[in-house]
């Protein structure tokens, strides 16, 4: 089953469920950054909430930021997105290797940490761009940020993010979003909540081959869900060039760039979110000096 967002609505439209597969997404970014395993489990859920939000958003010039910062062994965690939804990222430290929790899983509470923060950041064409700051609860990601919309979205949500990670890699990842739209019921929330209680692991679902339609019917009770928009197709790409690595070489000033002409005659920067690298010789950083700086 491929990578997939889809959108539903359930009990005559007065739920929206946004579901989405990101296995291969977060494959690839495990492979990009040689993330071990809890290091995988933690990104993947925040790579798979970043493109279902970056989705939310209305045009294709809009771009999400989303940082969590945290007093666990990862340290730092940053994704972008556009509307598309193609997502990139970085992990501060991707090989860290903890013990398992009481429950023989993954620790991402212990990896991510629970003091910190979640920051995230929407320039939707406005003036300036909306920015939302959530504490951590749990650094298990998901909790994380129904707290964030709850706090600095003001809407209530149902939020799940998994990863099932074995010696081979990614062997499922996806999440869902669900909100209560404003003519929602008290009956309908309750469906809803015995609804995702019963059905279980997210990641659990995907590795069971059920179509994004049939989890979304299973975490809200409801088989006469309607469907609203199947053909969203998230990916891991990262979008550098060339040329923004010569305007970030811009960025550190003349007088660096010529001591750097004069020492080395040469230049390498690498990506942050694909680990590229770009050469640049003596001739082009001198370009760089004469044309942005």
């Amino acid at each position: 089953m491929s990578d997939k967002i889809e959108k539903f609505l359930a009990y005559q439209g007065r739920i929206s469920v946004i579901c989405a597969n990101t296995t291969e997404l977060v494959e690839k970014a495990r492979l990009t950054h040689d993330l071990s395993p809890v290091v995988t489990a933690a990104f993947g859920r925040m790579l798979t909430i970043t493109a279902i939000m970056g989705n939310e958003m209305k045009n294709e010039k809009d771009k999400l930021t989303i940082q969590i910062r945290g007093n666990g062994h990862i340290q730092m965690m940053l994704a972008t997105s556009n509307n598309f939804p193609q997502v990139k990222g970085y992990v501060a430290n991707p090989q860290i290797d903890i013990p398992l929790n009481e429950f023989g899983k993954l620790d991402v509470g212990c990896a991510v940490g629970q003091e910190g923060y979640i920051n995230v950041i929407k320039d939707i064409g406005l003036k300036e761009p909306y920015i939302g700051i959530s504490p951590l609860t749990t650094g298990e990601i998901a909790d994380d940020f129904a707290n964030y919309f709850v706090h600095s979205e003001q809407r209530n949500s149902a939020v799940a993010l998994g990863v099932l990670v074995d010696k081979n890699g990614v062997k499922s990842a996806g999440g869902y979003l669900i909100n209560p739209m404003p003519d929602a019921t008290e009956e309908d929330i309750t469906k809803v909540e015995q609804a995702i209680f019963k059905a279980g692991a997210m990641s659990r679902m995907l590795d069971e081959r059920l179509e994004l339609k049939e989890i979304a019917k299973r975490i809200t009770g409801d088989n006469q869900i309607k469907t609203i928009e199947n053909n969203i197709i998230p990916v891991y790409q990262c979008d550098c060039s060339k040329k923004h690595m010569a305007e970030g070489l811009a960025k550190i000033g003349r007088e660096e760039l010529e001591d750097i002409i004069e020492k080395e005659g040469r230049a390498e920067t690498v990506c942050h979110f694909c680990n590229k690298k770009y050469e640049f010789n003596k001739k082009e950083l001198e370009d760089i000096v004469n044309t942005f700086v």
